[in-house]
Order: C-alpha cells, then structure tokens, then sequence
C-alpha cells in the first residue's frame, strides 16, 4: 500500500447559536499591553445572526489500496505546511510505517522543532492512524493495545463561558455538574495588569464556583500562560481555601524556572504545557520537577505518535498526562488505552469541542459527563455532509 494523495478540503459552514458562542474571552500573556486588554475578539468563525460561521480545513490522505485517513480541523496556515513541505515526503511511501514517516518529517523541518510546522506533522500523524485503523477495520484504541476502561469521565472546560457575572457563574457550574461532569475547569479573566480589581474578582471566581458545587467537586483554573509567579503564589495563597485540583498555565511554556518557583512556594498543583512540543520539549518540565499534570495536544505536541511518548515518559515519574483538548475523537483513543491512575479524565472544551466537531458525522460527547470508546474504525472522523455549504480543495 503506497500513498497517493495528499489533499486539504476546506470546508464551510454554520454551527446555529443562541447569541453570541463566545460569551467572554480568557486573559491571555498579550494582556500586558492595554490596547489588548480590553478587546473582546474571539477565535474559530465569525458570529453572525444565523450562528457562528465556520470555515476551517481538514486533512485527507489517500492510497492506491482505496483506504484513506482524516484528520482535522486544522488552520489554513498549519494546511500549507502540510502541502508545501510534507506532502513531498509522504508521496510514494508506506502509510504503515509511521515511526519512519515521523522522523523523517521531524528531520526534515529544522526549522519545525514548534509552532504551525508542528500542527502540520501532528495532523499528519493523526490522519495516518485514522487510515491504518480504516485499513484494519478496527478503532485506533485497538491498534495501541486495547482499551483499559470503555469509559473516561471528562471535564468539562468552561472556555468562553461568561465569568465576570456571579450569578451567571454558579448557574452554569451547577448546571454543567447535574449534567454528571466530575469537574469544571474555568478561565481567569485578569492578570497582574488588571491590579488588586482583578485579583479580586479572580478570588471571587473561585469562591463563587466552590459554594456552588459543593466541596466534593474537583475544580480547575486555567491562567492560560498570562502570570508571573509573584502574582501566582499571591492569587494561590487566597484560594487555597477552596482546594483547587490545578492551577494552569501559570506562566509561558518556555518559563521552566518560573513553573519551578511557583511548585515550591504552593501546595496546590500545577498542571501545563499545552503548548510544548514534542518528548524533547516536556523532558525538560519532567526533569525540572516542574509540573503535576502534563496537557499535551494531540493536534500540536507531534500527533497521537508523540503523545504516547510523553505519556510513556510522564509515567515513568508517576506523572498525570491528560491532554489538551482540542480534538475529542482523536483524544479519546489514547485517554482509554492509559492506566485509569495516569489519566483520570478527558478535557471536553465545551463550546471548542461545538465548533472543531461541527464537520463530524459522529462528534465525541460526554453522555453523564463519561465519554464512550468509540467502536468505528480509525478515529472516526466521518463528515457530515448535511453541515458542509462549501468544500473546496486547495493548495491542489
């Protein structure tokens, strides 16, 4: 079997919406900067009075055996990695033989160690799982060994979600509980730029979700790279009382001796690297002692290929590996082929996971806050092609 395609589809179409999806953004590291503090610009689509318009691409790689593989959404820019620079080294070879496939696009890209060339190799990665797991006529959990549970209990990841309202806060976190998720992750809004004001209101986001959950309840805050570790270990020692199970991101992913400080003057646990890149890029957190939990995506830190050997590295130091969860459908074929132990849950972006699924005849969803192992073959990446209003090739 011999790949004879490499192609991108992007695809169109209108996820329906009441209001606006994106309620209220996160803090982000730009935030320093006034002239971006205050911007409510938001990501994945354009809202219109129809619903959140989508225009994104997936990735299809073909064979001579008739059997191909998807993967997706990926950017446009992450696209034309894939047809400019890859797509001449996977012409012509064997889709099989991914560990070869991998390191000769890893060497290949010397400038692509992170960053978009990275989003390329991993949706390559992905696309060839999903076709070995067509050819085979068996889900991609299989292929990895088998599954260790038929379900992981997910979190849901309140992304978007309005956190500025009280109110509105504890309505939601008790809605998102009685719909049986084990936990809720939630986003700070305020950084050190937005002074004593917003370290307040960022306490009082803690506190108003703990009183509405209860105490039982595991609770997570995403600082999404935004921080710096005199504001963390300050904005930690007022929320202690409220027992979160992490705090993330503190700081920006290349800060190793910043997550390091922050570990040694905090109880509470920090979770990150979502955006590190490949076994090299979290070696050097797991040397560092610097994380608890470790987050890499599967659409970014090199595919489900590299994923696994992060995890197989985390584990070695009894580490947690839940990753990033941009991709449900390829997220949970790794999630249940892992000790229960090592990877208690499966991060569900809410309203990310709405529009990166929009496309998918068989999206991923919780059912009593659980996600099922899938029984397709490959990732199960089928479309929907009653969802898509326009498919165009490009970079042909």
């Amino acid at each position: 079997m011999r790949i004879t395609a490499v192609r991108l589809r992007r695809l169109t179409g209108t996820l329906p919406t009441k209001g606006d999806i994106w309620e209220e953004r996160l803090v982000r590291p730009i935030d320093v900067y006034d002239e971006y503090r205050h911007r409510q610009d938001h990501e994945g689509g354009v809202q219109t009075a129809e619903g959140f318009r989508i225009s994104t691409v997936f990735l299809e790689i073909d064979t001579d055996a008739g059997v191909s593989g998807r993967a997706g959404p990926i950017p446009e820019a992450v696209a034309s990695i894939v047809a400019g620079s890859l797509r001449r080294l996977l012409m012509g070879q064997d889709p099989i033989a991914g560990e070869k496939l991998w390191d000769q696009m890893h060497r290949a890209m010397v400038h692509g160690r992170q960053g978009d060339a990275m989003l390329a190799i991993s949706a390559v990665d992905c696309a060839l799982w999903d076709l070995r797991g067509r050819w085979l006529g068996q889900p991609v959990y299989r292929l990895l060994g088998g599954p260790t549970r038929t379900a992981v209990p997910a979190y849901a990841s309140m992304l978007g979600f309005a956190v500025l309202d009280p109110g509105r806060v504890r309505e939601r976190a008790q809605e998102y509980k009685a719909l049986g998720y084990q936990a809720q992750k939630w986003f700070f809004r305020h950084g050190p730029m937005s002074g004593k004001e917003g370290l307040h209101k960022n306490v009082e986001l803690v506190r108003t979700l703990r009183e509405a959950v209860g105490e039982d309840y595991d609770l997570m805050f995403d600082c999404w790279q935004s921080m710096d570790v005199g504001y963390i270990v300050d904005l930690a020692d007022r929320i202690a009382e409220y027992r979160p199970r992490w705090l993330e991101e503190c700081v920006m992913p290349d800060r190793i001796d910043s997550y390091r400080r922050i570990k040694d003057r905090t109880n509470i646990p920090l979770a990150g690297a979502e955006h590190e890149y490949t076994r090299w890029g979290f070696k050097r957190f797991i040397d560092a002692n610097a994380l608890d939990v470790l987050q890499p995506d599967i659409y970014w830190c090199g595919g489900l290929s590299e994923t696994l050997k992060i995890a197989a590295y985390a584990t070695a130091h009894d580490l947690i590996t839940i990753p990033h969860g941009h991709s449900g459908a390829a997220t949970i074929h790794f999630s249940v082929t892992q000790s229960p132990i090592h990877t208690p849950y499966q991060e569900y972006l809410v309203k990310w996971n709405a529009i990166h699924q929009h496309f998918l005849r068989d999206p991923v969803d919780p059912t009593d806050g659980m996600i099922h192992a899938p029984e397709l073959p490959g990732l199960g990446m089928e479309l929907d092609l009653s969802k898509i209003e326009t498919d165009t090739e490009i970079f042909a």
